[in-house]
């Protein structure tokens, strides 16, 4: 378990260099970097969405979305039949910027992987969404089970 809390803080150091490069506050970075994420993942995110991830009230995080909204970095678009939903996506420059600080990384990663068969990929893959369902349900259950239900602004569990 050393060895996955390490790479996630490697990751996250990564993340908020990669904020620091693009010359953004640490939160903004992280904001960012969840809105990038989610798009990865095909996973529409909203303001309210984004407030809960990274812990903001609704205000601050409309104050926070405006200001990458005014660098170019964050497009607010109405994507759903419903135009009163707000999916937050990033901007091509944002994805340019990205390619070019991560593609080193991921050629050495693509490097590192090919030594390891598809197969035993493909299983540590399943592990690691094992162990992330694990972990996000019973941390659900431990903040009700304490009285702890998200208020606004707290971070929701990470089940992504």
């Amino acid at each position: 378990m050393e060895g996955l809390r390490s790479f996630g803080s490697i990751f996250n150091q990564f993340s908020r260099l990669f904020g620091s490069w693009l010359g953004l506050h640490s939160t903004d970075s992280e904001a960012l970097m969840e809105i990038v994420n989610a798009e990865e993942r095909n996973v529409p995110l909203s303001p309210a969405r984004l407030s809960s991830r990274i812990g903001l009230s609704s205000g601050a995080t409309t104050s926070l979305l405006n200001r990458l909204e005014e660098a170019g970095h964050v497009i607010r678009s109405r994507e759903s039949a419903d135009r009163r939903v707000v999916t937050l996506r990033s901007s091509p420059t944002v994805h340019a910027r990205a390619d070019e600080f991560f593609a080193p990384l991921a050629e050495q990663l693509d490097t590192t992987m090919s030594r390891y068969s598809a197969e035993l990929l493909n299983s540590f893959e399943s592990l690691l969404i094992d162990l992330r369902t694990t972990m996000g349900n019973h941390l659900a259950e431990r903040m009700d089970s304490i009285g702890q239900a998200r208020r606004p602004g707290e971070r929701a569990p990470c089940q992504d």
